[in-house]
Parts: structure tokens; sequence; C-alpha cells
């Protein structure tokens, strides 16, 4: 079984416009759609469709519209009890997939709830291969909350705990690599802009033209005490990188109809064929095939296998300058 946590879940409504998005003006849209979304909820969702178990955790009033939806999708999840609604985000897609995201910022968590949230997560990561802490955090979470819980996991849990994978942003992903932090997480899931903050160099647009110091960079992670870093490049494909050595995987051209959950169907991707005992580069290809399908799909559509094209995927290693032993 497949755990993720959403700390931040938001009910995600996407409109599709006829044409670039006209600041001030007045435009009609082509459709719109709303899911139950967050990024661990639509790494759940892109396992379900593949019938392999999943369970969503997140904050949430059983009477809450995101969690009712989550019932009539029919998607196992587990909640913890919150008095307030949670938030609604809006994507506004061009017809060239550009997306324009306005992201509310959600309701705030107290004590109480954050340590529920642990010891639910805790409970529940008994029976996993994996646990997939995904998205922001909420307003009275710290930054450090998914640094500490890696911690609280592996130490409660010992031998049993799951891989662990984390997909996040900004100071909670910086605090993963905070001078006392001595667990990190079995892979982290960057994209470009992420990869250059963490990493003190470059810029995302120089990673998402250069897979080879995308690699580089991701390395250098990897000598901070990461397992894998798996960093998405957009249009480029993605980078893999572990112990044992690098790729690059691209997509034939696609016609992009909205980056909502890209990523995460990506991580989702790379979560399946880890499951069924791919090796680097297959687990690699299987990320960029799940989240090239999720950019060609609508709204906040997330993939299912008969939309994949694996065979539009290619593969290559990477050489890199071998690592210096100290």
């Amino acid at each position: 079984m497949i755990v993720t946590l959403t700390m931040n879940p938001a009910l995600d409504t996407t409109i599709e416009l006829g044409a670039p998005l006209a600041h001030g003006g007045v435009q009609r849209s082509l459709g719109s759609h709303t899911q139950a979304a967050g990024k661990g909820v639509n790494v759940s969702r892109a396992i379900a469709h593949a019938g392999v178990k999943t369970l969503a955790v997140l904050p949430g009033a059983e009477t809450d519209p995101l969690l009712r939806r989550l019932v009539a999708d029919d998607l196992e999840h587990r909640s913890v009890h919150i008095g307030a609604l949670l938030r609604t985000n809006i994507t506004l897609t061009d017809p060239d997939g550009t997306t324009t995201k306005i992201n509310e910022q959600g309701p705030a968590l107290n004590a109480a709830v954050l340590e529920e949230i642990v010891r639910v997560v805790v409970d529940v990561s008994r029976s996993a291969s994996w646990l997939v802490l995904a998205g922001s955090l909420p307003p009275g979470a710290d930054p450090s909350f998914y640094a500490d819980l890696v911690a609280t996991v592996r130490e409660t849990l010992g031998d049993a705990a799951p891989k662990i994978a984390v997909d996040t942003s900004e100071a909670p992903l910086r605090a993963l690599f905070a001078p006392h932090v001595h667990q990190l997480p079995d892979l982290i899931k960057p994209n470009a802009e992420e990869l250059a903050e963490l990493s003190g160099q470059g810029s995302a647009d120089a990673f998402e033209d250069s897979p080879t110091a995308t690699a580089a960079a991701a390395r250098a992670l990897l000598d901070r005490g990461v397992g894998t870093v798996l960093a998405t490049l957009g249009a480029n494909g993605a980078v893999l990188v572990n112990a044992d050595g690098a790729w690059h995987a691209t997509h034939t051209p696609i016609t992009p109809r909205s980056t909502v959950g890209a990523g995460d169907s990506a991580l989702a991707g790379y979560l399946l064929a880890d499951e069924t005992g791919e090796t680097a580069p297959g687990r690699l290809a299987r990320a960029v095939a799940y989240g090239s399908a999720a950019a060609s799909l609508p709204g906040s559509a997330i993939p299912t296998p008969t939309q994949l094209a694996p065979d539009a995927v290619s593969v290559e290693e990477l050489t890199l300058i071998p690592r210096t032993m100290s």
C-alpha cells in the first residue's frame, strides 16, 4: 500500500480559456472542472487508477465538500477533523497550456490537529511500502513538519518503516536539509525551480535546458543524505539520480492542455514502477509517461494507465564526473 499525506488539500477548479489570459479583460471559458485535489491526493488518485492500494491522509471534516467528493470518487482516505472549510484553488489554462494558478492559503491547524495527523500517519504507515508527504504546509504547521515527521516515522517503526518520498517547496523543502536534520527522505521530487533553490546555483531555465547540470545538482543533494532525486523539467522530461547513476528521459512532443497535477502524476508513475520492481531507468520512464499524459489532459485530470504512451518515452544514461571520496 502507498500512503499519501496532503496537509493543505484543496478543491481545484480549473477554467479553460479560449484565448490567452487578458489581464483586466472579460473572457469566456470553454469549460471548467472541479476536483478534490492537493499533491498527495493527486498521487493517490493516479495510484488508485492503476489498481494499486492507496490511502490518502488529510485534514478536514467529513462534511467538507472536498471530503464528500473523495467519497463520491471512491478514493480511500482517512481524515483528521478540523473545524474549518478546506481551501479552493483556481487554475486558468490558456490554449497553449500556459497555466495561471490562484491558491488560497488554507485553514490554520492547531497543535492538537497536527499531533493527531502525526499519530494517524505513523499508524497507517505500518503496512505501507511508501509514504508520500506532498504539498505545501498550512498555517499553524512549522516549516520543519515534514522533516520531523520523517524522523518520527523512522524512529517509531524502525525496520517496519516504509520508504518515504517528499514533494514540497520553499521553507518546508529547505528544512529537510537543515544542518541538524540527520534523517532525510528516500526520494525527493523537485522541479527545476525548486532544485535551483536547494542547490544555490543555476536557475530553473538553466536546469530545464541542461539535464547534465540538473543531474550534477541532484547528485550534490545525494551527498547531503537524500537517497534519490527525481527532478521534473517540464517539457524537457525528467532526470533521475541515485547512488547507481543518472538518467534523463523525454517524451515525444505533446499538445499541453494543463500542467496541474503533472508533477504529482510523475511521482505516482515512479512509485507504481517501483512497486513492480522496475529498474531505475524504468521507473524514470514511467514517471515521464505519467507526467506527460497529465499535461495533455484538461483541468486537474489525473491519467489512467490506458492514457499513457510508454513507447513515446526515451531514456538515456548521463555521464557525470566521478565524485571525490573523502
